[in-house]
């Protein structure tokens, strides 16, 4: 059994050798727990498109080509642009700010935090039905998002995903994607080390898992109760309070030996 003190992610993250990863885990739990609520944004209403998570979006685009009811070619198609969009915009930042963390992790998520709150004007201006009903109230007929809507809000959220996926893939803090859960889920289950290091690694792991699955938690039942607007305002709440607290916290630039936890 880990001590409850050693379950901070500052501790959880920290490696056996070297200064840690300071209070980059934090933030990239915040964009792991940001991920679930667009995802479900996407998904229950905007015609099952994943805009996180490419293979599974892949996928549904397959499932409407060939027909299937209630998958829309056309937002998977700009999910899948956006994406490469943001994963490109995600690139340049690597190549230009990548070698101070502090600076890649606040100029992501401010890009993101911005590209959110476009998504939720553009959500809450439409005027559609989702923007102002949860899903569960709406007729079998009513269409949550018209089709515009739909595509835009699509490209508009896998960009910023697209963005955070590059950045968080470059920093690469182990166990820490915040997009995609595959090869967390894999480690969980094929690893078998023992001893404290492989405990430490497990609940770092089950750590990732549950901040997805509490995002999509409450995205989902905001989607379905509330509005398909609200997720997408909560998400830009915590990418606001992320950026502030980047700034204000200092995250983490290059590591410097001796320095602990904070290394700034």
């Amino acid at each position: 059994m880990i001590p409850l003190k050693r379950l901070r992610p500052r501790t959880l993250w920290q490696p056996s050798t070297g200064p840690g990863w300071g209070s980059l885990p934090e933030m990239l739990l915040a964009l792991t727990v940001v991920t679930g609520l667009v995802d479900a944004v996407s998904i229950l209403s905007l015609g099952r498109v994943f805009v996180a998570n490419m293979t599974g979006n892949v996928v549904f685009a397959g499932f409407a080509i060939v027909g299937a009811p209630g998958f829309s070619l056309g937002a998977s198609l700009f999910a899948l642009a956006g994406f490469l969009i943001g994963a490109a915009i995600g690139g340049k930042m690597n190549s230009r700010v990548g070698h101070d963390r502090a600076l890649h992790i606040r100029a992501a998520t401010a890009a993101e935090l911005g590209l959110l709150a476009a998504a939720l004007i553009i959500a809450a201006a439409s005027g559609d039905a989702a923007a102002t009903h949860g899903t569960l109230d709406l007729a079998k007929s009513a269409v949550a998002f018209g089709g515009g809507v739909t595509d835009a809000l699509a490209a508009i959220l896998a960009i910023a995903m697209g963005i955070q996926n590059s950045v968080a893939r470059k920093l690469a803090v182990p166990d820490l994607t915040t997009t995609v859960l595959t090869m967390t889920l894999t480690g969980i289950g094929a690893d078998s080390r023992t001893g404290h290091r492989g405990h430490v690694t497990l609940t770092r792991r089950l750590l990732a898992v549950i901040t997805m699955l509490v995002g999509g938690i409450g995205g989902a039942w905001l989607v379905l109760n509330v509005s398909a607007v609200a997720p997408l305002a909560l998400a830009t709440g915590l990418l606001a309070i992320a950026v502030g607290f980047a700034t204000l916290a200092g995250c983490p630039c290059e590591p410097r030996a001796g320095s602990g936890d904070r290394l700034r």
